[in-house]
């Protein structure tokens, strides 16, 4: 009677199926997991700025209400009062805070002159503004 020889190595096959598994969950759930205002920002040809910390950054969507990038609850719109006490909380832990304003390109320039008032009046020193690079493509 001739005996098998045992064989030691590892079948990665069933590894290799649940792996595929994972990454196409990964694939279908990762855009579902991006948190923020839905905000179409204005194209210009500035570079982007390097910052030491990572930016406060304010949201001013086209109906004209704000809605900052820190604490538990983004999804909801702040009213004057409100943002000038956050960002003063957060001014006073960390004074050199940055604050970054997105604003819609379909908001007035007035609501957005507004929220930099506001920001001002919390106590920001440095303001920025984010927009999109624009396309290469002349006019």
């Amino acid at each position: 009677m001739a005996r098998r020889k045992l064989s030691s190595d590892i079948n990665v096959v069933p590894y290799i199926d649940v792996m595929l598994v994972l990454l196409i969950i990964f694939m279908i759930t990762a855009p579902l997991m991006t948190q923020g205002v839905d905000v179409e920002l204005p194209k210009t040809d500035s570079q982007p700025m390097p910052a030491p910390q990572e930016p406060l950054i304010l949201s001013v969507d086209a109906d004209g209400r704000y809605y900052l990038n820190k604490g538990d609850d983004t999804s909801r719109s702040l009213d004057d009062r409100e943002l000038t006490a956050r960002v003063g909380e957060l001014f006073k832990t960390a004074p050199d805070t940055m604050v970054l304003v997105q604003g819609d390109t379909k908001v007035s320039y007035g609501e957005v002159a507004h929220a930099m008032t506001l920001l001002q009046q919390a106590g920001i020193k440095k303001i920025g503004f984010v927009t999109q690079p624009q396309d290469t493509h002349p006019r």
